[in-house]
């Protein structure tokens, strides 16, 4: 399970960059990799929603015990 949670916080983390860039630049960082809205493009982006999920709501994940009450 911690390589999970570390894959996780890596696509979040990426996601996190990601959205800097297109406030700060109006640059896409996953459009200039894989192409506008390709299946590659759409994958990562759903990765790093699942990923973000996992982060939330995985015990022993960053931010999982100030959200999710035990």
């Amino acid at each position: 399970m911690d390589i999970i949670k570390k894959i996780s916080l890596v696509l979040v983390l990426i996601g996190a960059l990601n959205w800097g860039l297109i406030g700060l630049f109006n640059f896409n960082l996953v459009t200039a990799i894989f192409g506008s809205m390709t299946m590659l493009s759409t994958l990562t982006y759903i990765l790093v929603g699942i990923a973000a999920l996992l982060v939330i709501f995985i015990p022993g994940c960053p931010f999982s015990n100030s959200i999710v009450k035990k």
